[in-house]
This record gives C-alpha cells, sequence and structure tokens, in this order.
C-alpha cells in the first residue's frame, strides 16, 4: 500500500509513456486543417459551379466564366477563417485546460491532462472533475457526483476500491485514485470525442440554410433543363444555349451564404477569444444570441470568488469557539473559500488537536465539521440559518448581519458521536451554538454595469445561491438589480415546475437553493419559453449548467464546471458576458441580413427562369453580367454586412422571416427587370446587346434598392457602401473598356429609361408591401428594427 501511495516513480512514468499508455484524447472544439480544407473545397455548390464554369469555358466566352472565381474565393475565405478559429480555439483551450494533480515518487505535483499515464496516482478534491476511469485508493469523506453518466443526481460515497470513472467530478471530502483506463479506453472519452467536435451544425440558423439549400437543389435540375430548351428554342445554337442556361442557374444558387455564414461563426470565435473568453462547442455562439434569461450564482459571478475575514463573534464564552475555528481552519485538508479566509484572517494560533474524523463542506448539508480527540468534542462550520433554530437569538443577530451584504457561518459544538451518519444529523435540534464567523465579500467592480448592460437589453437577471437569501439580496441591491429588495427563500419555491415558473417571474433573487433546485428552476424557466444561460464555478453548479441553453464558467472554477460548460471566461470577468451575449447576437443578426441578400436572388432568378422559359425568349443576362451584378449588390456588401455591430436579440423563426422579406423583394426585381427587357425585345431596332444591357439596368438599379433596405437602420458606412457599389457601377457603364468587357451597351435611352421607370415602380410597390413587416425599420412590437 505504501507503494501505491506513493505513486509511480519517474521510471515507471517513462515506461508507459513509451508503451503508449497516455491519456491521450482528441482536444475539444478541435478539427484537423485537412478536415477544414475538405469541408470548405469538396461542397456540392463548388462541385455545381465547376461544372457549370467548365460549360461555359467549352461553349462560351472566357468573360461569362468569371463566377468560376467564386469557387476559389469561397474556398480560401473559409479554410483561412477556419483555420484562424481552429488556432484561437485550441490556444484557448489549452490555457482552460484543468491540470491533474498527481502523486509521483511520493511528491504532488500539476501535470496536464494528456500527460496521465496508466497507474498514476491521481489526487482528487472538492471541485475536481475525475479526468480516467480508475479505483479509489484512499479516501476522506469522498463524495462523487456521477449524474452526467447515470443520470441519478444523488451523490455517491466512495471508499478504497470503489471506481471511479472519467465525467464524474468531486462534491466533497478528499481522496485518491488510481488510473486503470486512460486516454480513448476511458469510459467518458467516446463520448467526448463525438460530441465536442467543431462544428457549424445542430443550430436552427444552420438548420434554415440547410433547409434552404434542399429547396434550391430541387429546382436547380428541372430549371436547368427547361432553359437550355428554350435557349436552344429561340437561338437555335448550342453553344447561346448552354450559356443562356448557366446564366440562369447560376443566379440561382446562393454560393455565399453558407461562406458568410462560416466567417461569422469563425470571426466570432476569434473575437471572443481576443477577451479570453473559450467557446468550445461553435455553435454556443447561435444560443448567446437568443439568451432572454441569465442566471447567475452571486459567488464568483457578482462577487470575487475570495472572500475576507472580518470578525469573530462569541455566543457562549464557555465553549473554547477560537480554538476550535482555528483548529478546523488548520486540520481542513482541502479548505474551500470560506476556510481559506479563515486561515488567512483568524488571528487565533492553532491550538494543535488532533483531528479523528472529518465531515466535508457539501452544497446539499450547508456545513462541514470535525471531530478531535482529547475531550475536544466534535464541531461543525455552516450556515447560520441551517445550524441554528428559528427564533434563535444568535440567528436574528446573524440575519441582521447578513441583511448588510456579510456572509455570516455559525461555529457550532454538536454531541460525540454525530458524524456516524452525517446526513442524517439534525445540527439545528443538537448543536450548541459557540460563535458567529462574520466574512466580507468582495463584491466585483464591473458588476453593476454588467448588470445594467442586461437590464438595457431585455436579458431577466436572475441570481441563485446557496447562500443565505438576504445575504445575497443586501448584495444585489447594492448593485441596483431589479426586483433584488424581494429575496426569496428556495426552502419556500413550490416542487411543481408550473408553479415554480410563476415564482421565478415574479421574482430576481434566491437564496438557499440546492444544487438539484437550480437545474429545476433551469427546466421551469425553459419551459416557459425562455432562453436560460446559467453562470458559475462551483460543483453545485454543475447540473444546472448542464441543462441550461448555455453554460457559462468562469475559469477559476471547479474543473467540473469548466467541462460541461459550452463557454468559459478564462479571465473569470463578469463583464465579459456583454461582449459574449452581443456577439452572440452580432453574428445571427447579420447572418440573417445576409441570407435575405441571397434568398432574393435566388427567388428572381428562379422567376426569370420560370418566365423565360414559358414565354421561349432568349434568357436576359450573360453569365458575366449576372457576375457583375451580384458581386456590387450581394457579395461585396455581404462581406461588410456579416461582420458588422449588432444588438438585436435572435429570435425563433429564422426562415419565415427571411421568406417574408426574400420572397416580394425577389419577385419585385424578377418581375419588373422581365416587363423592362420584354418591352425591349419587342423594339425590332435594337439587338441582344442592348436588351440585356437594358435589363441589367433595370436589375442592378431593383437590386441596389434592396440592399437600401436590408442596410438599415442607416449609419454612414452602411450608406457609404450602398453608394459606394452603386458607383462602381457607374464606372463600369463609364469606362469604354469595361463596359466592352461586360458586354454592356446601354444605348437606347428610350428602353433604358422605361425599363428603370418600371424599376421605380416596382421599388416604391415593395416598400409597401413591407410596410407591414420590420424590414420597413418598424417591429411588430413597435420598436425601432435594430438588425
Amino acid at each position: 500500500m505504501t507503494e501505491v501511495r506513493a505513486g509511480l516513480t519517474a521510471a515507471q512514468v517513462r515506461e508507459q509513456v513509451a508503451a503508449g499508455h497516455t491519456n491521450d484524447v482528441p482536444r475539444r472544439s478541435s478539427r484537423s486543417v485537412g478536415e477544414i480544407v475538405r469541408a470548405n473545397v469538396l461542397t456540392r455548390f463548388n462541385a455545381l459551379i465547376g461544372t457549370l464554369f467548365v460549360l461555359v469555358m467549352i461553349f462560351g466566352a472566357w468573360q461569362d466564366g468569371l463566377f468560376g472565381g467564386i469557387i476559389v474565393a469561397n474556398s480560401l475565405i473559409g479554410i483561412v477563417q477556419e483555420v484562424r478559429a481552429k488556432r484561437t480555439l485550441d490556444r484557448l483551450a489549452v490555457v482552460g485546460e484543468t491540470p491533474v494533480r498527481v502523486r509521483r515518487g511520493g511528491e504532488v505535483s500539476q501535470v496536464p491532462q494528456q500527460d496521465v499515464v496508466l497507474g498514476d496516482l491521481i489526487v482528487l478534491g472538492n471541485g475536481d472533475r475525475i479526468p480516467v476511469d480508475g479505483t479509489v485508493a484512499d479516501a476522506a469523506g469522498l463524495e462523487v457526483d456521477e449524474s452526467l453518466l447515470t443520470g441519478e443526481a444523488d451523490p455517491v460515497h466512495k471508499q478504497p476500491g470503489d471506481t471511479v470513472q472519467s465525467g464524474s467530478f468531486v462534491v466533497a471530502g478528499t481522496g485518491a485514485f488510481t488510473a486503470t483506463k486512460v486516454g480513448r479506453e476511458a469510459y467518458a472519452a467516446q463520448l467526448v470525442e463525438e460530441a465536442s467536435k467543431f462544428s457549424l451544425a445542430h443550430s436552427e440558423l444552420m438548420s434554415g440554410i440547410n433547409r434552404f439549400l434542399k429547396y434550391v437543389t430541387w429546382l436547380i435540375v428541372p430549371t436547368a433543363v427547361l432553359l437550355f430548351v428554350s435557349q436552344f428554342t429561340s437561338a437555335g445554337s448550342v453553344p447561346e444555349a448552354v450559356v443562356g442556361a448557366v446564366a440562369g442557374v447560376v443566379t440561382m444558387i446562393p454560393e455565399g451564404l453558407v461562406l458568410m455564414t462560416s466567417i461569422a461563426f469563425a470571426v466570432g470565435v476569434v473575437r471572443l477569444g481576443r477577451r479570453q473568453c473559450l467557446v468550445q462547442e461553435l455553435p454556443a455562439i447561435e444560443g448567446l444570441a437568443r439568451v432572454d434569461v441569465l442566471c447567475v450564482d452571486k459567488t464568483g459571478t457578482l462577487t470575487e470568488p475570495g472572500m475576507d475575514f472580518d470578525r469573530f463573534v462569541p455566543l457562549d464564552p464557555a465553549l473554547p469557539g477560537r480554538a476550535a475555528l482555528a483548529a478546523l481552519a488548520a486540520r481542513d485538508p482541502d479548505p474551500n473559500p470560506t476556510m481559506t479566509a479563515v486561515r488567512d484572517g483568524f488571528d487565533e494560533p492553532d491550538p494543535g488537536w488532533a483531528l479523528t474524523e472529518a465531515v466535508p463542506f457539501s452544497s446539499a448539508r450547508k456545513w462541514s465539521g470535525g471531530a478531535f480527540d482529547g475531550g475536544h468534542g466534535c464541531w461543525v462550520v455552516g450556515a447560520a440559518d441551517v445550524l441554528l433554530a428559528p427564533g434563535d437569538p444568535a440567528r436574528t443577530q446573524a440575519e441582521e448581519l447578513g441583511a448588510s451584504g456579510l456572509r455570516v457561518l455559525t461555529l457550532a459544538r454538536v454531541p460525540d458521536g454525530s458524524f456516524t451518519d452525517p446526513d442524517k444529523l439534525d445540527v439545528a435540534a443538537r448543536a450548541e451554538p459557540a460563535a458567529l464567523v462574520v466574512l466580507r465579500q468582495r463584491v466585483r467592480a464591473d458588476a453593476a454595469a454588467t448588470l445594467r448592460y442586461f437590464a438595457e437589453q431585455d436579458v431577466a437577471v436572475k441570481v441563485i445561491s446557496g447562500d443565505n437569501p438576504v445575504s445575497v439580496g443586501a448584495i444585489a441591491r447594492e448593485l441596483d438589480l431589479p426586483g433584488a429588495d424581494r429575496p426569496l427563500d428556495a426552502r419556500t419555491l413550490p416542487a411543481d415546475p408550473d408553479a415554480m415558473g410563476d415564482v421565478l417571474e415574479d421574482h430576481s433573487v434566491f437564496g438557499r437553493v440546492t444544487p438539484q433546485q437550480k437545474r429545476a428552476m433551469v427546466k421551469a424557466l425553459q419551459a416557459r419559453g425562455h432562453t436560460v444561460a446559467m453562470t458559475g464555478d462551483g460543483v453545485n453548479d454543475v447540473l444546472a449548467l448542464k441543462d441550461a441553453d448555455l453554460g457559462v464558467a468562469m475559469g477559476s472554477g471547479s474543473g467540473a464546471t469548466r467541462a460541461v460548460a459550452q463557454v468559459v471566461l478564462l479571465d473569470n470577468r463578469f463583464a465579459t458576458l456583454p461582449h459574449v451575449v452581443g456577439e452572440g447576437r452580432r453574428v445571427l443578426g447579420n447572418i440573417e441580413r445576409v441570407a435575405n441578400l441571397f434568398l432574393t436572388k435566388t427567388v428572381y432568378s428562379i422567376l426569370l427562369a420560370v418566365l423565360v422559359g414559358l414565354l421561349g425568349v432568349r434568357f436576359p443576362f450573360l453569365p458575366r453580367h449576372i457576375t457583375l451584378i451580384s458581386t456590387l449588390t450581394i457579395g461585396v456588401p455581404a462581406f461588410f454586412l456579416a461582420l458588422a455591430p449588432n444588438l438585436e436579440r435572435a429570435r425563433a423563426g429564422f426562415v419565415p422571416r427571411v421568406l417574408r422579406f426574400a420572397v416580394p423583394a425577389g419577385l419585385a426585381c424578377g418581375i419588373a427587370t422581365f416587363a423592362g427587357y420584354y418591352l425591349a425585345l419587342e423594339d425590332g431596332s435594337t439587338g441582344f446587346a442592348e436588351d440585356s444591357s437594358t435589363a441589367t439596368l433595370a436589375l442592378f438599379g431593383l437590386a441596389l434598392f434592396v440592399l437600401l433596405i436590408i442596410a438599415r437602420p442607416w449609419t454612414w458606412w452602411r450608406l457609404g457602401l450602398v453608394a459606394a457599389m452603386g458607383t462602381a457601377f457607374a464606372v463600369v457603364l463609364a469606362v469604354p473598356g469595361l463596359r466592352r468587357f461586360f458586354a454592356l451597351q446601354p444605348d437606347n435611352l428610350y428602353n433604358d429609361g422605361v425599363a428603370l421607370a418600371i424599376a421605380a415602380g416596382a421599388a416604391a410597390l415593395l416598400l409597401l408591401a413591407l410596410r407591414r413587416d420590420r424590414w420597413t425599420g418598424r417591429a411588430r412590437d413597435g420598436k425601432t428594427m435594430t438588425g
């Protein structure tokens, strides 16, 4: 046993490493560069555009193959941005990874998780996540929560010889275990490897985009056939028929939509990374935007993780309270922040009492204790409202101190033998109060401003703490949290989810909340349609973090909280959260904005293809015309709009909202463009070059107007962007070389004027059609549109 407890020697560690028995598991949120390249190059739309490019190169002019550059641009931009995001994620993952304490050669040291080897003796303390499977070698009140593996919320007491599995975490006590399965053989490794890959899937946003792409794919084949037949009939030439069909099909493809989505997500990761925020699952970016309720734990969020000892208030001079408190602080093998503050600030010397039995602190009991020999007895330290009976003058005194924002604990003596079954000990009935232990909490300097931000953004903040509700309410009032004047004791909460939801809607501060209640509160809020984010740093937050729509862990928190959270604030700054939420809103709001651009183009291209096919006329554009219009009204503007600031909270219904705009906008563009083109065709004095130029002018003018609508709310740079695109088109018309390159001959002023007049009328009708929708600048709830 002595050899086992000493751990492996350096030579034994080298042997295990040489044999490959290390904890080598894939890092979270990372995929290889090869996978990134394949994902951005081998796409269905690259294949489709590539095929169309080859056809144009065979049957048409090389200028009409400009759209082939989309393949290179999309692939390169996507690869660069995603590799950049990967490097940011991998770097932050290393910074945020919890080291493992191992005993080797009799000395305890910290090593990275991947350096753990088979046979290592791993030391455990409160809040530690168990990284590999093993067998308990030593235990002192060791309790392990296995709910993430089994679904059972009750902690499991562990004794030497019991097994522990990766994915569980310590909620009380200390101990050590010998690693028996490491790396991919560990129980949770396969789940982690599969569930935590760098991914853009499994979100309403991506599901909506995939639905659009699926519909477009279904329409491309029959439309291409219809176009080819109609173009061959009207032109009588295979090359012209191919070029006309390609021009129609290329317009239908929203080739940049997936690219812009990938860029927006990846840039979001990089921006948050600069703020020391690790996004462990990329789709969490979307969750950030949808949050409307934020549940925060007081400790570590509104207050700093540590505390300062304030005073010792004797209650019974006959009891040796000062010596007992000093002994408990000195003998605690794994002190929590409370005992650390006592150890650092209490001026009583260690009396040297010998500890015979210890009960570690747990969130369920809300107290810890120790038994000493030599007749010194059993002592407990814990919450005053747990250790003191109602009506006790000492409890009243504790509540008065707590009302000022101080944290108040009670030190009490309990009968000998009380720790035989600590979970069944009725401490309030059997304890002899000896003293009150008063601690000062360190309120974060930036907490008040952060709470104001969330109030302005219509995000409700719920403070959910295990501390005394009066004390928690005092801290919340100091920070001007709405509703902080009515703190609620969670022990009075109803068990029924509906009734609990009613209470949660009416209150914002809750104290004496158990880990199971935190989880129930999150579920009750979700049942009412809220998107819930949960922040925390302790093991009592793990269950709620896991069940919340978005789990946010503090970097200094326990390994268990960081393991289950989607977002980790590595610098422990609560003030980072507004940037986190804001980044999510920026990404989703801007993706929806550019989706309107791309889907408008898809709608008008489908309509033009159908009208051309039914009426048997030549397609009004060459591929180069479509390339010019798409670049200036969609491609370049979308890149800037996708990365612009945006604070509008995301809402459900992405697909219907986009369709409500894209369908009328696309119909207006398609009908007006075809009408102007058809009238030009009726003029026998013009050829295809003039007629296609007329159609190009009409479509560009309408598409630019659509861009102007989508760019709202107007700022100087948004208006400047629209103006720059219009100027670029004017330059193409003004420069003879560019005009020849793009095959534009706007020589018939009458036809061009009629087409532009039709386009202007269509623009006015479109604006009227959209007046009832928020894209006119007025949201349905009466608020000005911000995204």
